[in-house]
């Protein structure tokens, strides 16, 4: 298995070449923030939309 830091170096090779660091930073929080994503969703760690539209609703009350 990959480590982390080979995985982040794979992933700016492919990005663009005139990102600023700033970018490639987001692009970098960003990209782990959809792999978590999907992980959770994987491993059932989530919740409906429905579930989520209630949750939004008692937010507004």
């Amino acid at each position: 298995m990959p480590s982390t830091k080979e995985i982040a170096i794979d992933f700016i090779r492919e990005l663009p070449e005139d990102l600023s660091i700033e970018e490639i930073a987001y692009k970098l929080y960003l990209n782990d923030k959809i792999d978590r994503a999907r992980q959770q969703i994987e491993s059932g760690q989530h919740i409906s939309l429905e579930n989520a539209k209630d949750r939004m609703k008692k937010w507004l009350e």
